[in-house]
């Protein structure tokens, strides 16, 4: 009797094929965008000829200031993919270590130690890509960092000498305290890293938030520096209380989405499934809350953006004219030298509610803001790049919703105990792990650019900012020295992580291969 037999797809390595696409993905997309947007897209507004910074910026046959911008962009760019990550997993972590504590289930101690590697591999590289930021503020923006340099010295110092200290050391006690220090301690020790980088985002973000809305500060006459005049009122700022929850949800959201693909691999592969369900049901939960966090902070900082920079919202509608009330944009096709759309498909009166919390609310266009600031400021164009503001503002707020419908997803069959059963979850999360870093690096993008010809809105120029002695053949220098360098990162940091994350955490790891980890 002759047997026949059929062949069985090999979904595994479809899985796999998954995540690397998703990452693949992630690099194509950042490809992409110099292309669809001009030559200086990313690194500013377009500069006319009538506009005074034009003239200033112009020192030579290439723009030094815009490879400045251009190497700028690409080194805070590459460090925000690590911060977020760094936020969320060290919380994740924190909460799978005090399961253990309180349950002394040795599950939760392997979850702990697992997930604990992916965290310190990946605050390593985020460490080593912070310090560049530092010395760029030295070597292509001395005007800048000499007129911000009183304002911004207090908090970054306090970033740097209780911030970065509390999770360093607490970091080296956590991961060398492994059955040395006392379970309460060694607990305690995950708790104060997290809470250090939750304390560096806040210092950082102070700063940021001043050049987004300076306050508490005079122009000393005979220097021209900004100098402090109230640091209550740098720390009571309002942008910083908007900008930096939301910044924390959106780290716990990135975190907990890394988690769930990585979970989902293995539960695709059926691979220690009471340990990677238990880590999916923490992630799909943290998830949810931080990404429906994220869009209700999303929604409290565009009210103040609003307020303080006007031209900011109207650029990211594309809205030309002031409309009272104001719709919101699904997706138009804009003629920028006309100042005016010439395809918008709008739902009626939502941008009022988005920017006011009121129906009928008038919301300020375009053209009439560039009028004001001209009056305000002097001639020049105060107009951002519209369509780039426009499309990472979308990218950002879909990519958002996509991932509170997979934490939700998440959260309805874990209560139906069918998360490992669910093969379109687990396809779904594992693609879902490149949508945390496309929203976090459109959301960067969009904050920054938003707030151009700026460097300090309404105080000083971009184009103002940059070295007036540094040659643009240094900065190109430098910039591909910096891209090609961290291009090799990149690759290591990702050989590494897929390493450790595809290993087996069946056996316990031990604390040198933790430490080794670490000395990557």
């Amino acid at each position: 009797m002759l047997r026949t037999t059929t062949s069985r797809p090999d979904t595994h390595r479809d899985d796999t094929k998954i995540l690397k696409r998703s990452g693949l993905f992630l690099g194509l997309f950042w490809t992409i965008i110099p292309i669809l947007c001009d030559h200086s897209a990313l690194v500013g507004v377009v500069l006319h000829e009538d506009n005074p910074a034009y003239r200033l910026e112009k020192r030579g046959p290439v723009d030094p200031t815009l490879l400045a911008r251009w190497q700028f962009g690409i080194v805070t760019v590459y460090h925000f993919l690590f911060v977020p990550l760094t936020i969320g997993l060290s919380f994740t972590v924190a909460v799978m270590q005090t399961m253990h504590y309180r349950t002394k289930d040795p599950i939760y101690r392997r979850m702990t130690k697992f997930w604990g590697k992916l965290f310190l591999i990946n605050f390593a590289v985020g460490v080593v890509t912070g310090i560049v930021q530092e010395f760029q503020f030295g070597m292509n923006w001395s005007n800048y960092s000499r007129f911000v340099g009183d304002i911004f010295g207090a908090p970054l110092a306090i970033e740097a000498l209780v911030a970065f200290f509390l999770e360093s050391t607490f970091l080296g006690l956590w991961i060398f305290g492994w059955d040395k220090l006392s379970p309460k301690v060694h607990l305690l020790s995950i708790w104060l890293v997290t809470l250090g980088t939750w304390i560096s985002a806040f210092w950082i973000l102070l700063a940021n938030s001043w050049m987004q809305n300076p306050v508490g500060y005079i122009i000393n006459p005979e220097t021209g520096r900004a100098e402090m005049e109230s640091f209550s009122a740098l720390v009571t700022n309002r942008s910083l209380w908007v900008h930096f929850p939301h910044t924390i949800l959106a780290g716990l959201a990135t975190g907990a989405a890394v988690v769930l693909a990585i979970s989902a691999w293995h539960l695709a592969r059926k691979q220690n499934r009471d340990l990677f369900t238990r880590s999916a049901r923490i992630a799909a939960i943290i998830l949810l809350i931080g990404s429906t966090g994220v869009a209700f902070s999303g929604h409290a900082q565009g009210q103040v953006m609003t307020d303080i920079q006007p031209m900011k919202m109207a650029a990211a509608e594309a809205l030309w004219e002031t409309e009272e009330p104001a719709a919101f944009s699904i997706f138009a096709v804009g003629n920028i030298e006309e100042g005016r759309n010439s395809i918008n498909i709008q739902l009626p009166r939502l941008l009022s509610l988005l920017a006011e919390n009121d129906f009928s609310s008038a919301v300020e266009g375009i053209n009439p803001l560039q009028e004001q600031l001209v009056q305000e400021y002097g001639p020049g164009d105060y107009i951002p790049n519209v369509g780039l503001l426009y499309w990472t503002f979308r990218i950002m707020t879909g990519a958002g919703f996509v991932m509170i419908g997979i934490g939700a997803l998440g959260l309805w069959l874990m209560r139906k105990r069918k998360i490992p059963e669910s093969a379109l979850f687990l396809k779904l999360a594992m693609w879902g792990i490149a949508l945390p870093f496309i929203a976090n690096s459109t959301g960067w993008i969009f904050t920054e650019m938003g707030r151009q010809p700026w460097s300090v809105y309404g105080v000083l120029r971009t184009a103002d900012s940059a070295s007036p002695v540094v040659p643009a053949g240094a900065v190109l220098f430098t910039m591909i020295g910096y891209t090609v360098i961290y291009g090799v990162l990149a690759a290591v940091d990702l050989y590494l992580m897929a390493r450790y994350a595809k290993a087996d955490p069946a056996e316990e790891t031990s604390d040198a291969d933790i430490a080794a980890a670490m000395a990557y």
